[in-house]
C-alpha cells in the first residue's frame, strides 16, 4: 500500500488576517476606552502598541524611495522613444493621463461634497494632531497656505542623495523620471546594465513589501488599537462614511464615466463592451492585482473585443504598470479624508497638487494587492497629514483594493478600445 499524503493545511489569506487584526483592534480598543479610560491606558499605548505599530509603518516608508526610483524609471524606459512608437504610443499615454487625472479629480470632488472626515469633536482633532504631529513632514508647505515658485525650483535637486535623505519627494520623482528618459536616449547596450539594475531593485523592493505585509496584521492591530483606545468609537463612524463614499465614487466612475468614454470616444456600445469584459472585472475584483489579471485581460481583448494583437500587446501590459485610474481616485479621496479627520485644511492649490501626485504615484504603483499604500503614505506626509493616519483605513483597504483594481483593469481595456478606433484607418 502506498501511503497517502496528508492533506495540505489551509492557510488563512493575508487580507483575512489583516481584517481580523482590524476587528480585534477596534473591538479591544473601544472596550478599553469605555472600561478603563484613555488616560489610564495612555502608558501602555505610548510604550507598547504605538511603538510596535510605528515600527511597522517605518518599514513601509523605508522602501518608498527605492520603489519610486525603480518603478518610475523603468516605466519611462518601457515606453521607449515616443517618436518610434508613433500614434499608438502617443494616444495610449494621453488616454492614460486623461483617465487617471479625471478619476483623481472625482475622488477629491466627492470628498469635498460629502466631507466624510468632518464632524469629529474639535478636541479629538486637536489631540490627534498633537499625538502625531511630529511625524507630519509637510515637506511641500501645502497644508497652511498654498505654494509658490520655490516648489518648482526645488523639484530639480542640486544633490539628489540629500533630496532622498530629506524626503523631498518631488525631487525624487524628477530624478526617477530623468533617469528613465536618459536611459532611452543612449544606445541600448549602454543602458542595459542600468535597466537590469533597476529591474533587480524593483524585484527586491517587491519582496521587501511582501515581507513587511506578512506582519501587517500585528501592525494594523497595534495601530488601530492605539487609535481606538485613545479616541473611542467616533473614528469608527467616520471610517464607515469613508468606505461608503469611496466605493460609491469608484462605482460612479466604473458604471458612469467609462461607458460614456467607450460610447463617445471609443465608438462602441458600452453595454456590449461591459458584457464582453465581465470575466476580466471578476478576475480583477477577486485577485486585487492588475498583473495577475493581465493574461485574462489580453485574451478577452483579442478574442471578445476583437482588438488587434499589436495594440493589445502594447497597451495592456503598459496599462498594468501605468494606468491606475482606481488607485488615483482612491489616493486623492483618502488624502482628503485623512486631512479632514486630522483637521488639516488643504487649499485648492494644495488639492491640485494632490491630483498631480495621485497621477504620478499611480504610475509608480506596483500591480499587486495594496501596492499603493507606501506611496500614499508619502503623499500624506507631503501635505502635512501624519503618515500614521493610514492606520485608520488599512483594515478596510482590502475591499477598496478589490474595487479600485477593477477600475484599473477596465481602464486598460477602455484605452485599448480608443487606440484601436483611432488606428483603424491606418490599419486598413
Amino acid at each position: 500500500m502506498t501511503a497517502t499524503a496528508p492533506p495540505a493545511k489551509k492557510t488563512i489569506p493575508l487580507h483575512t488576517k489583516i481584517l481580523i487584526g482590524l476587528v480585534l483592534g477596534v473591538v479591544v480598543g473601544i472596550a478599553t476606552n469605555l472600561t478603563i479610560g484613555s488616560d489610564k491606558v495612555h502608558g501602555f499605548v505610548a510604550n507598547v502598541t504605538e511603538p510596535l505599530g510605528r515600527m511597522w509603518l517605518s518599514a513601509m516608508i523605508m522602501i518608498v524611495i527605492p520603489l519610486i526610483i525603480s518603478t518610475l524609471s523603468l516605466g519611462v524606459v518601457g515606453l521607449g522613444d515616443l517618436r518610434m512608437l508613433g500614434r499608438i504610443g502617443l494616444i495610449t499615454i494621453l488616454c492614460f493621463l486623461f483617465l487617471t487625472a479625471l478619476s483623481a479629480m472625482l475622488g477629491l470632488v466627492v470628498m469635498n461634497v460629502f466631507h466624510p472626515g468632518t464632524g469629529l469633536d474639535p478636541a479629538v482633532k486637536d489631540k490627534l494632531m498633537q499625538i502625531y504631529k511630529g511625524e507630519a513632514k509637510d515637506a511641500m508647505g501645502l497644508a497652511s497656505g498654498g505654494f509658490n515658485i520655490d516648489l518648482f525650483v526645488k523639484m530639480i535637486p542640486r544633490n539628489p542623495i540629500q533630496a532622498m535623505a530629506n524626503g523631498e519627494m518631488l525631487a525624487v520623482i524628477y530624478v526617477a523620471l530623468i533617469l528613465g528618459v536618459a536611459m532611452t536616449l543612449i544606445p541600448r547596450e549602454k543602458a542595459q546594465p542600468m535597466v537590469h539594475f533597476m529591474e533587480s531593485l524593483s524585484h527586491i523592493v517587491m519582496a521587501i513589501i511582501e515581507l513587511v505585509m506578512r506582519v501587517a496584521p500585528i501592525g494594523v492591530f497595534c495601530l488601530i488599537f492605539s487609535v481606538m483606545a485613545r479616541f473611542g468609537y467616533e473614528l469608527l463612524l467616520q471610517l464607515l462614511k469613508y468606505v461608503v463614499v469611496v466605493i460609491g465614487s469608484l462605482a460612479v466612475f466604473q458604471f458612469g464615466a467609462y461607458p460614456l468614454v467607450v460610447k463617445f470616444i471609443g465608438g462602441r456600445d458600452p453595454w456590449e463592451f461591459a458584457r464582453k469584459i465581465r470575466v476580466v472585472m471578476i478576475t480583477a475584483f477577486s485577485t486585487s492585482s492588475s498583473n495577475a489579471t493581465l493574461p485574462t485581460t489580453v485574451r478577452v481583448a483579442e478574442q471578445e473585443l476583437g482588438l488587434p494583437r499589436e495594440i493589445a500587446g502594447f497597451v495592456l501590459p503598459l496599462g498594468a504598470t501605468m494606468n491606475m485610474n482606481g488607485t488615483s481616485l482612491f489616493e486623492g479621496a483618502t488624502v482628503l479624508f485623512l486631512a479632514q479627520v486630522f483637521g488639516v485644511h488643504l487649499t485648492p492649490q494644495a488639492q491640485l497638487i494632490v491630483v498631480l501626485m495621485s497621477v504620478v504615484t499611480a504610475i509608480g504603483t506596483a500591480g499587486i494587492p495594496s501596492g499603493s499604500i507606501p506611496l500614499l503614505m508619502m503623499v500624506l506626509g507631503m501635505v502635512g497629514v501624519p503618515p500614521e493616519g493610514i492606520a485608520i483605513i488599512l483594515g478596510v483597504d482590502r475591499i477598496l483594493d478589490m474595487c479600485r483594481t477593477t477600475l484599473n483593469v477596465t481602464g486598460d481595456l477602455v484605452t485599448a478600445t480608443i487606440v484601436q478606433r483611432f488606428e483603424k484607418p491606418r490599419q486598413g
